[in-house]
């Protein structure tokens, strides 16, 4: 398991089902308070039978969905929480937005304050924070909030009993303009053999800059190489480009593996980079601005550059496809 203060707890979403009358349990209790019309601020959350909880060792637990806004949320809880390389247990509090109100296009502006209720003094504590949540962030926390010691020997814990709680100061659903991706990878079965094009060059001094390689025709589309010196005039550049990038439908892109190599010509120790990139109508080029240093390419002891020739391969591979809406 990761250490979750450090790189956050895997999420959860739990299944809601219709409510059922269980049998109480005596030692663990977990009362969810549901915010009324008066009090629809604020969300209190308490849990009857703490050492229970703690006997249970560490993980998330969850509290009831409630509603504000017209969203349903979920307070989540973590009572022996660690930081990286302390061994000190900690309280951390997560509050995430529940699946039924995530929406592609809309983004949820939210802030609000953790709380943890002082019930001797009143002296409560609180952690405001800021959170937009969407389809890639639903979730938000204050890791490791309070030591679990310091809550254990305070009037945050009275007759094994603790309430924690969320407090919405503001509540905001923006519309976006959202674009859905989705990428369809083949699997190995379907993949096609990669194809291979090899530009051999006789005089590299007499090209242009930039200099092209003759079109060729890889897995049904036209492509060509590129290579320039780049502009500190110490790296040589190396890009394969989809000759008509437009003969692919719209708002679509094709997901291909490539590895373009520089040949050695004495030893076989061939320099090589690979990537899998998407190509599209508004995105046919792909390589490495800085493939190899010009020092290296034209020492001859490296095999690279020969009395002016070299040898350059485009490896290409369909491996997927993409769609966008």
């Amino acid at each position: 398991m990761g250490n979750s203060c450090a790189k956050g707890a895997a999420r959860s979403n739990p299944v809601l089902e219709p409510e059922l009358k269980p049998k109480p349990k005596p030692d663990l209790i977990a009362n969810a308070t549901i915010p009324s019309q008066a009090e629809q601020k604020t969300f209190k959350w308490t849990v009857d039978g703490f050492s229970s909880l703690l006997d249970k060792g560490r993980g998330w637990t969850h509290s009831r969905v409630f509603e504000f806004m017209g969203l349903k949320w979920y307070l989540q809880l973590n009572p022996k929480d660690r930081k990286s390389n302390d061994e000190k247990e900690h309280v951390s509090l997560k509050l995430e937005l529940a699946r039924a109100s995530v929406k592609l296009d809309k983004v949820i502006e939210a802030s609000f304050k953790f709380l943890i209720y002082d019930q001797s003094y009143g002296k409560h504590m609180e952690q405001l924070v800021n959170h937009n949540f969407q389809t890639a962030s639903t979730t938000a926390g204050t890791p490791c909030m309070v030591p679990l010691e310091m809550l254990k020997t305070s009037g945050f814990l009275v007759n094994n009993s603790c309430t924690f709680g969320i407090e919405f100061i503001e509540v905001a659903t923006i519309e976006t303009n959202a674009t859905l991706e989705t990428l369809f990878v083949k699997s190995k079965n379907f993949i096609n053999k990669a194809k291979v094009y090899t530009w051999e060059i006789e005089d590299y001094f007499a090209l242009k800059n930039p200099s092209y390689s003759p079109e060729f025709e890889l897995s049904g589309y036209r492509w060509y190489i590129g290579t320039n010196p780049t502009s500190d005039g110490k790296h040589l550049s190396l890009f394969l480009n989809l000759k008509k990038p437009n003969d692919l439908p719209k708002d679509s892109g094709k997901l291909v593996e490539i590895t373009l190599t520089i040949k050695c010509l004495e030893n076989g120790k061939d320099l090589e980079g690979t990537g899998r990139i998407q190509y599209s109508d508004k995105g046919s080029g792909w390589g490495f601005d800085k493939f190899i240093s010009l020092e290296d390419f034209k020492d001859a002891s490296k095999g690279y550059l020969i009395k002016g020739k070299c040898c350059i391969e485009a490896e290409v591979t369909i491996v997927g496809s993409s769609k966008t809406k």
